[in-house]
């Protein structure tokens, strides 16, 4: 069959995605699909059962192989470690059933963009249009490139001055209707599973149809007392697991009802603005946001006005995020690649709430759907619970590997007895039940009752202590879980940001630390102008809303904020600008207030947000705030004190969140015509702004916990990295006694090349070496007194980066020891779980939820704690916001901790072969563990206190 497979025409679906497939065409046989129906019947239904199991059996017995282009069956494969298979029908779509033809003839495109994919798709004369739907997504056949393709978004391949051009006065009525039947209906459309589909799908599992063989084998026999018992635990089992599916299924139906249900204003190129549902909303559609408090039924993209959104159903944080409109730019170059990493910043997702939307002087708030349906944030959420991604655990294979062998034993048993009875001259249907009863001894008919039963009861133990599981076949997982990954803003550290101080510069480098707890407040000036203005607060029911760290930012000014025309009017101040004031108890300050023009906010992968403002009566100003080395970049060199890195290491090694501040005057007063990359340009370095974030009463004793069962665990975090260092050594997961290695990779300039280098973070001794080593050597910086404890490896996002794309090989060897991962941004995150997992690790991650998704969703045992809807992409969610969920968890699987001190001073050897650890030898110093396999070889990286051993590979 598997030749048989290989000759239909295949493509990839989903190319490079995490969802990608194989696709393979089929051409239906009526005489192939009547052997198959007499195979069924002869059977008794077997064969059908086999089909079920197996779809590509049944596409193979049923069809023939073909090109895509003519199939009527498409077979899917996925790409990854599993290849599972599935069966999909090629539906027609006639654009006959619309209203009305368009006066337009075949030869035309139907849409005004000749290269829009609808064009491609349809198939003329007839005007029809080849799809498949796959997982809630509609896929049309592009006959110009010979493909099937998703529907339901605009293309990536526009430009922003495109996007602004073609949709910034809507769609025609006959556009909107086209696309309106091809793409489908914007709904995100969660059936409520019929609990007789749930008990006909759990039915015929291949143990229970097992079981209902031995089950009738065993009144054959008179045997009527087990199979009763059987009969009565299948029973409970199936009923336990049809009743929780079925909750689920109504929880999530619950959640997503709403979003098909909402009014919103569209814009038509000659309608005008209209009211409709949103069900009817297409891609290239305008909308018009108009009052607060707006919950979004698609994606769409800003092109005028601001807004002020919710996004706690993704982020996992309800704090207000900006939102800006896509800039304008006579370029070719796709949208998303002029706006990089941060495209995300001019779009209002699906599911968000948009709580304030303020237009660009008289005009209203405009915005183009980019993605409707199933295609949108909100829809991608709940696909990943409808069709979660597969996990090959080892428990799992090893159960399927453990049945094989009692199979194996069966069948030796069934021939013995075969052989033994024909022998004796017993009755042949005597002779069949002894042969086949055997069978049911080896195997046991309640393991899958046992193990359903098991799972159920497990999560409802969990859900007394607080922890919701949306996938309760991974609690089984979490005992095998040897690596857990923490957040750690939120997470390990307390939410709440406590103001510690300021430190202001002059010319003459840093002054004395302001200190805000006397209540002392800080003297006007542009360092406090910044802290007033430079943030992403809004008023929002007369209360400040926004980040704690804004929000502590700018309370400690004891200003106010304002909007204009609320109870003064400001010439020359636009209608949409936020003004802050000072209020009675601020310090004698110089000007009115401070009106905030434009805003370039804060992102995780620029680590900075800048403001340009107005001060009333006064100068254009550009303030700027953000990572201490970010902002320190951007200012002129003679600005930033000769101290900078000294004084900065001095507050982050004790656990201080450490924020500086810049500005400068504008020149011109054009600010609109000035890029980002302009405005952030010759600053001036006017402090740092120090907060303090303890750590969580629980971070510590279950850190310790975990330690001690011989888990690793491992920080990942977007704070500063010696910070992020500081607090590994406080919670405990990097004790006194071992040593920090800090590992810093960076590309040369102008070159494909790279450099690595490792220093003792408190020894700051450093080592440096080109990409051409495989190795680092540490042997000769280790000083007798260091001999007791181990290593941990810390390195920020850029090094691992950089290490990815250049020492590939060194990556695993250095992750086996990695524990502080900090400036990580939340696609590093996910790809740090992900090179965790090819190491043969079980991993398991707790967030907060903001920025830790992708993470979560990656890893083997996800943990949110946040009870925002973000926590539909974690297998876990735990009502209380600490990390004493972990342990519970672990204790609830069916494996058990392993007990602390057994292993002994070297760790165990048994770790992924691929890594080129060597085994270990005990030296005669206590404590001291070395390489078996060249011990003295310059090459090897020796630890200490049985922590692994990097050796170069040869």
């Amino acid at each position: 069959m598997g030749d048989h497979f290989e000759k239909g025409q295949h493509a990839l679906l989903n190319e490079g995605e995490e969802n990608e497939m194989e696709i393979f065409g089929y051409r239906s046989q009526a005489c192939r699909k009547a052997l198959c129906l007499a195979g069924s019947i002869f059977s008794f239904g077997i064969l059908s059962l086999v089909f079920y199991w197996r779809p590509a059996w049944h596409v193979w017995a049923n069809c023939v192989p073909c090109s895509l282009q003519e199939a009527d069956v498409v077979l899917l494969k996925t790409t990854d470690e599993f290849q599972t298979y599935s069966r999909k029908k090629v539906m027609w779509i006639y654009l006959s059933a619309l209203s009305s033809t368009f006066g337009l003839t075949p030869d035309h495109p139907l849409i005004t963009d000749e290269e829009y994919i609808i064009n491609r798709a349809i198939r003329k004369p007839e005007l029809k249009v080849r799809c498949i739907k796959v997982q809630k997504i509609r896929y049309v056949w592009n006959n110009l490139e010979g493909q099937f393709q998703k529907i339901g978004s605009l293309e990536d391949w526009l430009s922003s001055a495109k996007i602004h051009l073609k949709f910034g006065s809507g769609l025609t009525t006959e556009e909107q209707e086209i696309r309106r039947l091809i793409c489908g209906p914007n709904t995100i459309d969660v059936e409520v599973t019929p609990i007789w589909k749930l008990l006909i799908k759990e039915v015929l599992n291949p143990f229970y149809i097992f079981q209902l063989f031995s089950v009738c084998l065993w009144f054959s026999e008179d045997y009527k007392e087990y199979a009763f018992a059987i009969i009565i635990m299948s029973v409970i089992s199936i009923a336990l697991t049809v009743y929780d599916l079925r909750e689920q299924s109504v929880k999530l139906h619950h959640l997503v009802e709403s979003h098909n249900s909402i009014t919103v204003s569209v814009c038509g190129r000659r309608a005008g603005v209209q009211e409709l549902e949103s069900r009817f909303l297409v891609p290239g559609d305008l909308l018009i946001l108009t009052g607060n408090k707006v919950q979004m039924p698609c994606d769409a993209i800003l092109i005028d006005g601001s807004c002020v959104v919710d996004e706690g159903m993704l982020t996992g944080e309800s704090i207000p995020v900006t939102k800006t409109p896509l800039p304008l730019m006579d370029s070719c170059v796709p949208w998303k690649t002029q706006s990089e990493a941060d495209y995300k910043r001019h779009v209002l997702f699906c599911g968000t709430e948009v709580i304030q939307a303020k237009g660009a002087g008289s005009g209203p708030v405009r915005a183009v759907v980019l993605q409707t349906g199933f295609n949108t944030a909100k829809g991608d959420l709940v696909r990943s619970i409808l069709y979660p991604k597969p996990m090959n655990f080892k428990l799992y294979r090893d159960a399927i590997r453990f049945l094989l062998c009692l199979v194996g034993i069966a069948t030796i048993g069934m021939i013995y007895t075969l052989c033994v009875y024909v022998l004796s001259g017993e009755a042949p249907e005597e002779v069949v039940k002894k042969a086949l009863d055997v069978i049911t001894i080896a195997v046991p008919p309640a393991l899958p009752a046992a193990l359903t039963t098991g799972i159920i009861y497990a999560q409802r133990r969990l859900k007394k202590r607080g922890i919701f599981c949306i996938s309760p076949q991974r609690i089984n997982v979490c005992g095998q879980v040897n690596l857990v990954c923490f957040d750690k803003t939120g997470t390990l550290t307390k939410d709440g940001l406590d103001l510690w101080g300021v430190l202001p510069c002059d010319k003459n480098g840093f002054q004395e630390v302001h200190s805000f707890a006397s209540g002392k407040v800080l003297p006007w000036g542009p360092l406090s102008a910044a802290m007033a203005s430079c943030h992403s607060l809004v008023v929002l029911d007369e209360t400040i809303q926004g980040d704690p760290l804004d929000l502590k930012m700018f309370e400690a000014t004891n200003w106010e904020m304002a909007m204009p025309g609320d109870d003064f009017h400001i010439k020359g101040v636009p209608a949409y600008a936020m003004i802050v004031k000072p209020c009675k108890a601020a310090s004698q300050v110089s000007v009115e207030g401070i009106a905030v023009l434009h805003q370039f906010p804060f992102s995780s992968s620029l680590q900075r947000m800048t403001v340009i403002v107005q001060e009333i009566g006064g100068d254009q100003l550009v303030f700027m705030k953000g990572a201490p080395e970010r902002v320190a970049s951007f200012c002129q060199p003679e600005t930033v004190p000769t101290s900078f890195i000294s004084d900065l290491q001095i507050y982050t090694t004790q656990g201080f969140r450490v924020i500086a501040l810049a500005y400068k005057k504008l020149e011109t007063d054009h600010h609109t015509t000035l890029t980002r990359e302009k405005v952030e340009s010759d600053l001036i370095f006017l402090g740092l702004l120090i907060l303090e974030n303890r750590l969580k009463n629980e971070t510590k004793p279950v850190l310790e916990e975990l330690i001690s069962a011989q888990i690793k665990t491992v920080m990942i975090t977007g704070d500063n990295l010696q910070t992020a260092i500081t607090v590994a050594r406080k919670s405990g997961m990097v004790s006194e006694s071992q040593k920090v290695i800090l590992i810093e990779a960076n590309e040369t300039m102008g070159s494909s090349s790279a450099s690595i280098s490792w220093k003792l973070v408190e020894e700051k001794k450093q080592i440096a070496y080109g990409n051409q080593d495989n190795f680092i050597n540490i042997r000769e910086e280790v000083s007798d007194n260091g001999r007791e404890g181990s290593y941990h490896f810390a390195l920020s996002g850029k090094s691992f980066h950089v290490i990815s794309q250049h020492f590939s090989s060194l990556l695993p060897k250095i992750l086996i020891n990695g524990t502080i991962f900090a400036r990580m941004s939340p696609g590093q995150k996910s790809s740090l779980v992900e090179e965790f997992q090819k190491l043969d690790y079980f991993v398991g991650m707790c967030g907060d939820g903001a920025n830790d998704c992708g993470a979560l969703k990656m890893a083997h045992v996800g943990i949110s704690l946040s009870e925002q809807e973000a926590s539909v992409a974690s297998p876990f969610t735990s009502k209380t916001p600490n990390i004493e969920c972990v342990p519970h968890l672990i204790n609830e699987s069916e494996w058990c901790l392993p007990q602390a001190g057994a292993l002994q001073t070297c760790r165990k050897t048994d770790l992924p072969a691929s890594v080129g650890l060597c085994h270990f030898q005990h030296s005669s110093q206590p404590g001291h563990a070395y390489c078996g396999i060249h011990p003295d070889s310059e090459a090897a990286l020796v630890f200490h206190g049985g922590a692994q051993c990097l050796h170069s590979e040869k």
